[in-house]
């Protein structure tokens, strides 16, 4: 049986991440069979677990994933391991009304205890009422243990520890302000993992930060059982083969959709547009998210890639994510206000030259295209639209359940939008 337990923070950039990843790191040097699971609609740090503990990382979405298909993820399929689940933002932060999908969320549903990241670079007594606050909350949420972060000084950890004394909650460790321990980051968050050469030496000074200043046996003894699912849902694949672009300007792809696509017999051929690959045959051709406007003039000299794309589109189906919806579009405008001209298969054009955040969990309807039905999903990124012409492929609500309106085009057999689905509604 799987044993876990859940690391949460008052708020982001308490450097839940880091320590999160040198705990694995920590663990998987000891031998511990360990693995990683990150709250919520994240790409980018599920490759830093994997990266630290050699395991695949899934997402764990209590806003678009229902119970059966959560327990499914977090129990895995080996037996006596270890999850440490990162959560995201706040503890008790979700998405409008209700804040549903907060990390808090999956604490309750595996019933597994909370330890409590705070960043004490600039308080002292105040962390008192800051933790008792949490603790007290929502007495359905255990939290086990405080994890103190940005420490200054052993004179300042000395304060901390005697604020917290009274309270009697345990205290794993202070982790001291190191500026050799950050992220670089850019608009949608962390430079991802396999842009970073330097990552296996980040991952050990993580660890070893880790062990030098952590109880990393007794936050290991903290995990509880997570119970599994009976039945682990299942979507159907879009077609009996799928190619799927996968390179530094496409690595937004869900583990758990192609999983589910492959499970079910789907065969998943990879190709990489940025080194000029075209899609390899297969009935559709599957362009997902990532940082296409990074190397928009690589992709526009890419001609081999951009004619197997079109090749491709007037025989099987072509279905683009975000950035992979902006590579199907006639042209996408760098931040630099440069046009660079993409596939033309959409009458699309994106521009980061002006840049607006679009954000938030999405209820999606397609009446046709590969992905018809309901969804849930969620829109994260800063293009804006220039021109959409054409039949719109979903209708979409928010979280509130707001009409957003019709988003995404349909062109024959050529679809997309900015929407990253999650799972079937």
């Amino acid at each position: 049986m799987t044993r876990g337990l859940l690391i949460a923070a008052p708020s982001s950039g308490s450097g839940k991440t880091t320590l999160t990843l040198g705990l694995l790191r920590a663990l998987k040097r000891r031998g511990v069979n360990v693995r990683g699971a990150k709250s919520g609609p994240d790409y980018i740090d599920p490759r830093f677990h994997e990266a630290a503990c050699g395991a695949p990382c899934p997402n764990l979405d209590a806003w678009a994933m229902g119970p059966d298909r959560l327990r499914a993820l977090a129990g895995g399929e080996r037996d006596g391991d270890t999850l440490i689940i990162e959560g995201a933002m706040g503890l008790f932060d979700g998405a409008p009304p209700e804040g549903k999908g907060a990390c808090a969320d999956l604490a309750r549903l595996f019933n597994i205890p909370v330890i409590l990241v705070v960043d004490a670079s600039r308080m002292a007594g105040s962390i008192a009422p800051l933790v008792a606050g949490f603790v007290a909350h929502d007495p359905s949420v255990h939290v086990a243990g405080v994890i103190l972060n940005k420490v200054g000084s052993e004179r300042h950890k000395t304060m901390l520890l005697r604020a917290l004394t009274p309270s009697g909650l345990p205290v794993f460790g202070a982790l001291p302000r190191s500026s050799g321990l950050t992220h670089p980051d850019r608009h949608l968050g962390l430079v991802q993992a396999g842009e970073r050469p330097d990552l296996e030496a980040f991952l050990n000074a993580a660890a070893d930060a880790v062990e030098a200043a952590l109880d990393v046996e007794a936050i290991l003894e903290l995990a509880a059982p997570i119970t599994g699912a009976e039945h682990s849902p299942r979507i159907p694949p879009p077609a009996q083969s799928v190619a799927v672009a996968q390179d530094q300007a496409f690595a937004f792809a869900y583990p758990h959709l192609l999983t589910d696509w492959r499970d079910q017999g789907a065969e998943i051929r990879f190709f990489s547009p940025l080194a000029n690959e075209a899609p390899p045959p297969c009935d559709l051709v599957y362009l997902p998210g990532g940082y296409p406007e990074l190397h928009a003039g690589r992709l526009a000299a890419s001609h081999v890639f951009l004619q197997g794309l079109r090749e491709a589109a007037a025989r099987r189906q072509v279905y683009g994510e975000c950035g992979g919806y902006m590579v199907l579009g006639d042209g996408l405008i760098d931040a630099d206000g440069v046009r660079h001209k993409m596939a033309g298969l959409l009458a699309l054009e994106t521009s980061f030259a002006a840049r607006k955040l679009h954000l938030g969990y999405r209820h999606a309807v397609a009446a046709s295209g590969p992905f018809p039905g309901g969804w849930t999903a969620h829109e994260f990124h800063y293009a804006s639209t220039i021109k959409a012409t054409g039949q719109p492929l979903f209708e979409v609500r928010d979280a509130e359940n707001t009409d957003l309106g019709p988003q995404g085009l349909i062109n024959g057999s050529v679809a997309g939008s900015f929407l990253h689905l999650i799972d079937r509604a």
